[in-house]
């Protein structure tokens, strides 16, 4: 995995940006990771490599926040986004790239018009659906937009015990797409070289991202986020 001098300085930018927008927020650093990683090393490497350093970033999170993990709320939820994640991550690999750029692409679009509306509660009955197809949506694209946050409002989880629920649930999917593409022979060792040397790096922004979230408000993540956003957005379209 050779780099040149700018992809390195946009990933030594986006690696640790997405691990505390995820720990802030609960989730959200697919839509960091997985433009930046896609732009240094190609579309499907990229999006593998996002999910194996998602699904590690995830134990952090879990950790840090287990307390408020709710298990018995959120366990319908996990195992469809389990079973949604194992059907996208394999029409992933069967997919054209530029297919698979466009979709990126437009579910970040959506996942910005949809974040910024006044109709993106759900009623908790359409959670478990929702949750499905948050998983099959993150597993072709890598990252699942709108979806996953939508079904997890449906469960009228608490602060802490939504950010609680986001980890559980984007534990299992990313671990369940970094399964998925190690067997087709996306990761190789060197992925998993470099998911170790991060560990004190998604432990620290772990640990900031909650601090950001007992501090800050939601609306003032959104800005920053959505700033960002944009620039991936003009980048992978052009």
């Amino acid at each position: 995995m050779e780099l040149d001098a700018i992809s390195l300085i946009l990933l030594a930018l986006a690696i640790p940006a997405s691990f505390i927008v995820s720990a802030a927020a609960g989730l959200g650093g697919s839509l960091i990771l997985v433009p930046a990683m896609m732009m240094a090393i190609g579309t499907k490497e990229g999006i593998a490599v996002a999910a194996l350093l998602l699904a590690c970033n995830n134990v952090a999170k879990v950790t840090v926040y287990r307390k408020t993990l709710p298990w018995r709320a959120s366990g319908a939820v996990i195992i469809a986004v389990l079973l949604g994640t194992a059907l996208g991550a394999t029409l992933m690999l069967k997919l054209p790239e530029l297919w698979i750029r466009y979709a990126v692409a437009l579910v970040i679009v959506v996942t910005l018009v949809w974040e910024f509306s006044p109709y993106h509660r759900a009623k908790k009955a359409w959670g478990v659906g929702l949750a499905f197809c948050s998983g099959a949506t993150s597993g072709i694209s890598g990252t699942s937009g709108p979806l996953k946050g939508v079904a997890l409002r449906s469960l009228q989880l608490e602060r802490f015990y939504f950010v609680g629920a986001a980890s559980l649930v984007s534990l299992v999917g990313d671990t369940t797409k970094a399964v998925v593409f190690s067997q087709s022979g996306l990761l190789q060792i060197e992925h998993l070289v470099l998911a170790g040397t991060l560990v004190l790096v998604m432990a620290g922004c772990t640990l900031l991202g909650r601090t950001i979230n007992r501090k800050l408000g939601e609306r003032w993540y959104s800005v920053l986020f959505w700033t960002v956003m944009g620039g991936y957005i003009l980048r992978l379209v052009t």
